[in-house]
Parts: structure tokens; sequence; C-alpha cells
């Protein structure tokens, strides 16, 4: 036995000629959270949709829990939580009618569901706010009441499609505190969470990432593992006018990418290049007539991750 409570294996699914998702494998452990990101088309959308049985893969198998997401499918969904892009709840209900609604359909009697609504709405901090429309409530409330529906039945594995997309910071770091709880605190005990998601410091959150491109798994590591692999391959420019000094820096040889992060840009470099750079690229910049403010090598983020790995080739 092992303790992966997600395992899937070579997972396809075609829309005619377009292949959304291209031989995914998974394998999520329990108590794991795991973040899957990519641009937009990837193939994030309709991986999780595989996961949660609401699409069935033209190739490849899942378990979930140990069942077998084709041939038992009902036991599968049974302790999966699924949260999707677009709020799903009722307006027209109040919170708890909501909470009430999802939980019935489950299968939970009222003995059962009102002890455990009103446990979960405390949770994600709705409590009070049980008996106001679901119409009614702000975008992160909202996001809060899908969450809550998503555990009134104890799923053992949690799927969240781009949770906090629209919501403002504050509201976004609440919502990760509540799914780090989750994992790690006496409500979530062995639950698994499954994230994608389009930031990347939501992606650092995460035990592991997978990059997906063209619907596929690109890369697969602990955050400190991705950053690790350009380590000493970027550098922060700083100065003016900053088109020209974009411009010099791509002409570099040795420079793979010149990216824009607010007033400054980033370089990412040859391996073992980044001093001869660091000697030669001031007086190139100043040659070409721009003024060089500072140039420093930086430590590797998540985006300077993710965007090597968009523009890098895969067969």
């Amino acid at each position: 036995m092992n303790d992966y409570l997600v395992e899937a294996s070579g997972l396809k699914k075609h829309f005619g000629k377009v292949h959304a998702v291209d031989g995914v494998d998974l394998n999520i452990k329990s108590g794991e959270i795991y973040g899957l990101v990519g641009s937009d088309g990837a193939g994030k959308t309709t991986t999780m949709r595989l996961l949660v049985g609401a699409l069935l893969p033209t190739e490849g198998e899942v378990t979930i829990c140990g069942y077998d997401l084709q041939t038992q499918v009902e036991l599968a969904r049974s302790t999966i939580g699924y949260l999707s892009q677009r709020f799903s709840m009722y307006e027209d209900l109040t919170v708890l009618e909501n909470i009430r609604f999802f939980a019935e359909i489950r299968g939970l009697s009222a003995t059962e569901w009102l002890p455990r609504s009103m446990e979960i709405l405390e949770f994600v901090g709705l409590d009070k706010f049980k008996d106001r429309r679901a119409g009614q409530l702000s975008g992160g409330m909202k996001q809060k009441l899908g969450l809550a529906s998503a555990l009134v039945t104890r799923p053992r594995l949690l799927l969240l499609d781009e949770p906090t997309t629209g919501v403002d910071p504050v509201t976004r770091q609440d919502f990760w505190q509540l799914v780090i709880k989750l994992v790690s605190g006496r409500e979530g005990d062995g639950v698994s969470v499954i994230i994608s998601t389009p930031y990347m410091d939501e992606a650092s959150r995460c035990h592991r990432v997978g990059f997906m491109k063209q619907g596929k798994i690109i890369a697969e590591d602990t955050p400190s593992n991705l950053r690790a692999r350009f380590n000493n391959r970027v550098l922060e420019l700083r100065g003016s006018p900053i088109n020209k000094l974009r411009h010099v820096a791509h002409e570099d040889e040795d420079v793979e990418d010149v990216a824009a992060f607010g007033d400054k840009l980033h370089l990412r470099v040859r391996a073992g290049k980044s001093d001869l750079i660091m000697k030669r690229l001031p007086a190139e910049i100043k040659s070409a007539g721009g003024v060089l403010t500072e140039l420093r090598a930086i430590p590797t983020t998540l985006e300077d991750v993710f965007i090597a790995l968009s523009e890098s080739k895969h067969d």
C-alpha cells in the first residue's frame, strides 16, 4: 500500500484536434498541497475536471483515495470537495441554505449537516452571516462560502480551481490561511489539496508545484528546488531609459531573456556567465547612451522560473 490519495497515469483529454491534456501523471500524498500552474490554456482546468470526474478522459486512469474514478465514480466523488472558478452557489438562498443543499445532496441527515455546517461556517469566518443571501456577499465571502460547501462532507481531497482570482490581496491571504489550516490542523486530518493558480506567491506556498504547458506537466518539484534550477542565472538591471537597457541586454549573446519587473529588468543568463555579463554590460549600456543605476545578481523567484519554463521548448 502507498500513501497517495491521488494517482493519475497517462491522463489525456482531446477535444477534436485539441489535446487539452496530453499525458499527465500525478501522485499526490495525504496532507500535501500541490500547485498546478501554467499560462491560460495550458490545461489546468481540464485536468481539474478530469480529476473530479466531470469529464471522461480520452486515455489514462485516475484513482482517488483508492477508488477508480471510472468504475467507482460515486465512491471516488464522495471523497472529493471541489471549488470551481465560477461562483456556483444559489444567490437567492442564504449562506446556511446553500450549505444545507450541498450537504443533503451528498446524503447528510439534518442531525449531521446542521452541526457540521455551523462548525464549517465558524472555521471559514461566515458564522455571523449564515442568514445573508449568497448574492449579497462580497467576492471574498463568496469564495469562503464555496470552500465551506466543499468541506461540509469532510472530503479527503480538495480541488480548488483558481479560487482567489479576482479577489483582493487581503482576501487571498485569508483564504490561504484557511487552506494551510485545513491541511495542517485538526479540521483537515489527512486532507490533500490540489490548487491551480496564476499567482506565483501562492505557488510558493505549495509543498510541490507542477508547471503545465500545452497539456503536459513539464516540470514538477518543490518551489525551492525549482528556483534552484536557475541559481546564479538571474541579474537585476536598473537604469534609464528602460527600453534602451532592454534592447542592449537582449543583444548580449549570453542573455537568454529579459523581463520587466516594475521599473527594473530581470535578465536570465547562460549558466556560468553572470560575472562576465556584469563586467561587460555597463560599458555596452554606456556606449548605447543609456544610464546604468544598478546591476546585481539576485535570488531566483518563481516568476523567473515560470517565464523560463513558459518559453522553453518541449516535445
